[in-house]
């Protein structure tokens, strides 16, 4: 990416990372004036964050990389309220030591993947709001905060009107004034560290909006907001924290081999998506890229790149070698030759049963009987026809119709991992 702040805004334009945004020539003229800082902020209501949090990270880096100052601010206070935006339900309140924690685990995150994409000087100011929101009062609050507010503005607020139009739901006094702290909190990134636009992900246009009005009107300042796009599912619906199935960032909670089997079964519409959306490469080489995909669909350019790139971002290069070996070891059957430490993330979602060891004794326990029993064959004659054909692997060996399998077949003392096709796996565990 170039360093002119300037061309920022080009390059979010054409990988369509603009959504929202204040007046987008004055927002160019602001930025090439001076040094400018921008703002992003992280509520930590979990222990990690997801790959929608991603998104906003990848803004953070196209900012910095692109010269601005980057101010990444913690939830600290806001995170023990919630944000309601895109929700249809309450959060539930977590204990202030929660906060703190998740807090400490999203900078020591983030950091890990600022220093694979960021320059010493590049890197941001880390700033937690509990700092100043904490010791509010609510008599100040009120005087000094709420009285710049009108409420017939705030309830006609998408988030705000959907939720109070849900006789189920509602809206709680703690969740409609969240946009009061939030634009507190522009208010003082202003008056403190000199911050003049915040970005963030659609959803919080509203806030931010909201924040601009009350800047203007306490610092009496012009600042700036901009917006992306939600990262969403196939279904529409977004990779969040609370949401089923989401993708996490850190190891303990998505191992790097199942974030890059998550990437590489992207479909093609979706890997354009996320090339655009995460991919740190400049304009010319994605351009490339997608020809050579176009070209040949089939040999999946998208996918590979954005799978290995993210995969390397957020993990190490060691970590995506790992994650990439293994993948194509599974891919060719040759269960043998994964990193054992992996077997258990590679074969997290395949059906597993457990089987008499006795089973193996003597002559040992043919390949039909084994095809049979883990119900890969609906028949022996079926499981001869599998057989036949080739189709059948037992932890990676080529299985036919005079096959038996005894002790001396299994890995880790206990396991047989029996493949029929391409695709169809099954774990034997002998007991």
């Amino acid at each position: 990416m170039s360093s002119s702040p300037h061309s920022l805004i080009d390059e979010l334009a054409w990988r369509g990372l603009i959504a929202d945004s204040t007046d987008l020539e004055e927002l160019r003229k602001h930025l090439e004036a001076a040094p400018r800082r921008f703002y992003i902020g992280f509520d930590p209501t979990a222990p990690s964050l997801t790959i929608g949090n991603l998104l906003a990270i990848s803004l953070i880096i196209r900012g910095a990389r692109a010269g601005l100052g980057a101010v990444v601010v913690f939830g600290g206070g806001t995170g023990l309220i919630g944000d309601p935006s895109g929700k249809s339900e309450e959060r539930s309140l977590l204990r202030i030591e929660e906060v703190e924690q998740n807090a400490a685990r999203h900078q020591a995150l983030m950091s890990t993947v600022f220093s694979r994409a960021l320059r010493s000087d590049q890197m941001p100011i880390y700033v937690n709001n509990a700092e100043w929101l904490t010791k509010l009062n609510a008599i100040s609050f009120l005087r000094d905060v709420g009285k710049h507010f009108s409420v017939s503005e705030m309830i006609r607020r998408d988030s705000v009107r959907r939720r109070l139009e849900d006789p189920r739901v509602g809206l709680t006094y703690t969740e409609f004034s969240y946009s009061l702290l939030q634009s507190y909190d522009f208010m003082r990134l202003c008056t403190d560290y000199d911050v003049t636009l915040q970005m963030g992900a659609s959803d919080q246009w509203g806030n931010i909006v909201a924040g601009i009005d009350y800047v203007r009107r306490v610092v009496g300042r012009s600042v700036f907001g901009l917006t992306c796009p939600l990262l969403l599912r196939s279904d529409g619906t977004k990779f969040g924290k609370t949401e089923k199935g989401a993708i996490w960032i850190s190891a303990d909670r998505t191992s790097p081999y199942t974030l890059y089997q998550f990437l590489i079964n992207l479909d093609d519409e979706e890997a354009r998506r996320f090339v655009l959306f995460f991919s740190l490469e400049d304009r010319p080489f994605i351009e490339q890229l997608f020809a050579e995909h176009g070209q040949s669909p089939d040999r999946r350019a998208l996918q590979r790149h954005i799978a290995k790139e993210i995969t390397t971002l957020l993990h190490g290069e060691e970590a995506c070698r790992k994650a990439v070996a293994a993948s194509e070891e599974l891919f060719a059957g040759n269960v043998q030759a994964i990193d054992p430490a992996m077997l258990s993330d590679v074969f997290a979602d395949v059906p597993a049963a457990d089987f008499a060891l006795s089973s193996l004794e003597g002559e040992g326990l043919s390949a039909v009987d084994l095809l049979v029993t883990t119900g890969l064959a609906t028949s022996k004659r079926n499981a001869r026809e599998h057989l036949s054909n080739r189709a059948v692997l037992i932890n990676g060996k080529q299985a036919g119709l005079d096959t038996k399998v005894t002790r001396q077949d299994l890995l880790r003392d206990s396991t047989m991992f029996v493949r029929r096709g391409k695709k169809q796996w099954h774990i034997a565990r002998f007991r």
